[in-house]
């Protein structure tokens, strides 16, 4: 694209512009066929505070002398975007955008295409306009004619956040979705338990969070100093919260991916409810950073608790997918136990490491018998992943071979290999940077990620759905260290998997500077391109 073209983010397919401009002012109008009305309303709200003008809606054949959006469903797309498919059709998020002398058009083949067209809208007008209420006083916008085609590369285009280890408020989760949407991010990946906390309501099991929710303190400083801040930290959601964080989630087209983990990382579920874990010990919820050695025991009835668990996960959230973690289990204690060697026996299991397969079959029967799909991080591959699981490829060195392996296998997968889509990561080793797990991923490091692995040929490709970056919140306290980690690098992201293969970082970092722009108006504590700002700053310094 040239150095004249609009400074947009992610980058469109093609750009054409077009001589002459599209004017708007008070009393403009968005026309909507049946299809594009829910569009309409959200672009009519966000214009009409923006502006502070009367935003009129109106059927498909309106007219205005005050500018008129024409927002249109039309063509053919493959598939449903988002609905129960499990992941959006790319071809229903295409979109093409006309803006001329007669005001902008927005046509696609579904309301999900219609509303990413709207998205590149409110980026093509000024910066100001994304704020909730006006900021000046305007008489009238200009935007400039230009005709856009575009659409993404990826269907599952992924934001994760961890709220186990630290509880982050419904308010922030919403303004995530306002702005993974915004980016053209469709997948809001919630990590609601850990060893840390447990934090969504399960009325058949009230102490999980009742017991579960809370912990009695957190590590201080980094992990590795053995430090303890003596402060009690925890919180959960209520159905009701999860209920309207779906229904906003829906209504700006992200999906909303539930993650229980298990059979490892549920110290806080075992706090709850001892009868879970293999020793009977009476334990806390963890209160290190890490991996606790407590893991589920493998009798019928946390089976059956599992399941009761997924049960009510999946009447809270309607998306196809469920994802039930199978990460980092340790086998120490079910090495010890006669009970998991005695099911070790019975299904001729040679190695403690492949009762986890057998268990994430059972929990994949729960959620087929509802109608889901299990998702698992790549470590479900090891012991035989069931049929149908989606796998999320992490770990740096292993995602590439994973996501192979998967594909081979027949399974979908989602690329998050943790040395560019881990934002826990710092951004880089400057001692001004907050304080991390691990350096460093820079905004061009993670805008340098190519999802697709080498040699991995066409008939196999289409497994590899998207990529996802992950924020987990070990060093994460605050919603405004939050948007610190995600931002910019999640705008690298959005343009990894809605963009073309083909990367220009220096056009990249030029669009993404002006970017900041629409950054600083929807309110994001951003990290500048050149480093934390002075309350961003680990340490004084004159850079700052």
């Amino acid at each position: 694209m040239s150095e004249t073209t609009p400074d947009l983010v992610p980058r469109p397919g093609a750009l054409r512009r077009r001589p002459g401009h599209a004017q708007f002012s008070d009393g403009m109008v968005i026309a909507a066929d049946a299809g594009s009305t829910g569009v309409a309303d959200l672009l009519a709200c966000e214009l009409g505070a923006a502006t502070g003008w009367h935003v009129e809606k109106a059927g498909p054949d309106a007219g205005s002398t005050h500018g008129v959006v024409r927002l249109q469903v039309a063509g053919r797309s493959s598939g449903a975007a988002g609905g129960s498919a499990p992941f959006p059709d790319p071809a229903g998020e295409n979109y093409r955008l006309v803006a001329d002398e007669n005001g902008v058009k927005i046509t696609a083949p579904t309301a999900a295409g219609v509303f990413y067209g709207t998205r590149t809208l409110r980026q093509l007008m000024p910066a100001d306009l994304l704020r909730r209420a006006p900021s000046s006083s305007r008489s009238s916008v200009e935007v400039e004619a230009v005709e856009i085609e575009d659409g993404p590369r990826f269907g599952w285009r992924g934001m994760g956040l961890d709220v186990a280890r630290h509880f982050f408020p419904k308010e922030f989760i919403l303004k995530l979705i306002d702005l993974a949407s915004f980016h053209k991010l469709n997948v809001l990946h919630l990590h609601l338990t850990d060893d840390q906390g447990w934090r969504v309501q399960v009325d058949r099991y009230p102490l999980l969070t009742e017991v579960g929710a809370w912990r009695r303190e957190s590590p201080a400083g980094h992990y590795s100093e053995h430090r303890k801040d003596a402060t009690p930290h925890g919180g959960f959601y209520s159905k009701a919260d999860l209920a309207e964080i779906c229904a906003y989630a829906a209504r700006h087209f992200v999906n909303i991916l539930p993650e229980i983990d298990m059979p490892g990382h549920m110290q806080a579920a075992i706090a709850s409810y001892p009868e879970l874990g293999n020793t009977g010990e009476k334990l806390e919820v963890f209160t290190d950073w890490g991996i606790s050695d407590h893991v589920l025991n493998l009798e019928p009835a946390t089976v059956k608790f599992c399941g009761d668990v997924l049960d009510e996960v999946t009447d809270i959230f309607p998306g196809r997918l469920v994802h039930v973690g199978g990460d980092e289990c340790p086998t120490t204690e079910w090495e010890a136990s006669p009970r998991a060697r005695e099911l070790m026996g019975r299904l001729g299991l040679s190695e403690a490491r492949q009762l986890q397969g057998w268990f994430t079959a059972q929990v994949s029967e729960v959620l087929s018998s509802r109608g889901r799909q299990l998702v698992g991080w790549n470590e479900v591959l090891e012991a035989g992943a069931p049929a149908g699981a989606v796998v999320m490829a992490w770990q740096e060195h292993e995602a590439w071979d994973a996501a192979k392996q998967a594909a081979q296998l027949g399974h979908d997968v989602v690329m998050a290999p943790e040395a560019w889509c881990y934002f826990d990561w710092s951004y880089s080793d400057d001692p001004r940077e907050p304080l991390a797990i691990r350096p460093a991923i820079s905004v061009e490091k993670a805008y340098s990620l190519e999802p697709m692995p080498a040699d991995l040929g066409d008939g196999l490709a289409r497994h590899v759905t998207g990529a996802q970056c992950q924020l987990w919140t070990e060093y994460v306290t605050t919603t405004t260290h939050a948007e610190y980690m995600y931002f910019p690098r999640a705008c690298a992201l959005a343009e990894v998997g809605w963009s073309s293969k083909e990367r220009d970082w220096p056009d990249f970092e030029r669009r993404l500077a002006s970017h900041m722009a629409r950054l600083a108006a929807l309110g994001v504590a951003y990290r500048p391109l050149s480093g934390p700002l002075p309350g961003q700053s680990r340490i004084w310094s004159q850079k700052c």
